[in-house]
């Protein structure tokens, strides 16, 4: 029997380009020497940067509400009121504060080192260092219930005094704080005794306007009042002319009457009767008259003494009461005492009607002697202290990063070198 042929086992053809990892790791081995040397130059260059770059440290001090006893005597002056909560939040808003951050640069170039180069100006440096130094810390806005802080990161190359600029930068803007509280007192102070001084000025017109009105008043009421009585006066004068010319021309009828009677004496009804009766002893007469008797029975001789009487009378005002009462009116109006004791008054600010309470209140106002240096207006909670090592540059990881760099560069290397050199063995 022939024998069975085996089937060739195909194997494909190795190209000229095709790598051989072994090789290639035989070949990179070889060249060990040269990726090592590349190797701890990269990592001696990192290391070199590691020691010899500039250190950056970073320092943060933290503030939380003060108490409210240290606000109290503040709140107590009743025309200024600060919470804590909005103490801190004044505060805050200073330590954020570009133009405030920027004033405690220029007035302590002491802290701040080297920063101020050649050929830049304070506010060209100070943007450069605020951009990346300053960072205002707050309590996270989704955070359910958090206890409200401020707080202030500082991050700064080591010729700069972090720990004296965070403290000093937070003594500065509390005291820019207190500053500007003392400010608003003055003006709130400043604008409230002005409104009381209008105030006053606005009773003192009111009260010269209702005492002018009062006299006013008064004096038309009396000038009325004088008016009346001067016209009853006339009337009753009048009345009584009247009443005497009457009476005078009464007599001059009875006058005549009684002379054709021929009664010279007075004399009644009866005598007059039984004067042609002769009578013999003694009589007594007793008349019972209730008609009145005319007045001619009283016999010419009286009737013309009291019609002379009458006649040379000057005035009739004694014979009316009234008169008496008139003229007594009269001569008191002649002289208002009210109208004299309100023109009187020298200081007539003390009958301004709530003048004592605004003098009181404008006199609390001027003894306000409050001390806003010593107001404590947030608690420190955390001051800056020296940090216990830098944060740039990080030694191990860059020493890390160029080990492996450095390995990764020398491979290349190897790898291009024995490519270079297999190419120039086939050529």
């Amino acid at each position: 029997m022939n024998a069975i042929s085996q089937p060739e086992v195909f194997q494909p053809a190795r190209t000229s380009d095709e790598i051989d990892l072994v090789e290639l790791a035989r070949a990179l081995w070889k060249q060990k020497i040269l990726i090592a040397a590349i190797t701890g130059i990269a990592m001696a260059l990192g290391l070199a940067y590691a020691t010899f770059a500039t250190r950056y440290y970073s320092v943060q001090t933290v503030l939380r509400p003060a108490a409210i006893k240290d606000l109290d005597e503040l709140n107590h002056l009743g025309i200024y009121k600060l919470s804590p909560k909005a103490a801190l939040q004044q505060v805050a808003a200073e330590l954020d504060s570009y133009d405030n951050r920027l004033r405690f640069f220029r007035e302590n170039q002491d802290l701040f080192g080297s920063l101020v180069g050649p050929g830049a100006s304070i506010e060209q440096t100070f943007e450069a260092f605020n951009e990346k130094a300053f960072k205002l810390l707050r309590p996270d806005a989704q955070a359910v219930s958090t206890t409200p802080f401020v707080g202030l990161q500082l991050t700064y190359p080591e010729d700069v005094k972090g720990v004296e600029v965070v403290n000093r930068f937070v003594d500065f803007s509390l005291d820019t704080v207190r500053q500007r509280i003392e400010a608003d007192l003055d003006i709130l102070v400043g604008n409230r005794l002005s409104q009381l001084e209008r105030q006053m000025d606005a009773a003192r017109v009111n009260y010269e306007a209702s005492k002018e009105v009062k006299i006013a008043k008064l004096t038309e009421a009396d000038n009325l009042k004088r008016v009346q009585l001067q016209d009853e006066l006339n009337a009753l004068r009048q009345q009584l002319r009247t009443r005497r010319e009457n009476r005078i021309n009464q007599l001059n009828e009875a006058i005549r009457i009684a002379s054709s009677l021929g009664i010279s004496k007075p004399t009644t009804p009866s005598t007059l009767g039984a004067s042609e009766q002769v009578i013999q002893g003694s009589l007594i007469r007793t008349e019972v008259n209730n008609q009145q008797v005319p007045l001619y029975f009283m016999g010419s001789e009286a009737l013309e003494a009291e019609r002379t009487a009458l006649m040379q009378r000057r005035s009739d005002d004694f014979t009316e009461p009234r008169i008496a009462e008139i003229a007594k009116a009269l001569k008191l109006l002649e002289t208002n005492r009210e109208i004299e004791v309100l023109n009187s008054r020298e200081n007539e600010d003390l009958f301004l009607e709530g003048l004592a309470g605004w003098r009181e209140e404008a006199a609390k106002l001027r003894a306000i002697a409050f001390d806003t240096g010593a107001l404590k207006l947030v608690s420190v909670d955390q001051a800056a202290v020296e940090p216990l090592a830098p944060i740039e540059p990080k030694k191990a990881l860059i020493v890390a990063l160029a080990l492996i760099l450095g390995g990764m560069l020398g491979l290349f290397v190897a790898l291009v070198r024995h490519m270079a050199q297999g190419h120039h063995s086939k050529a």
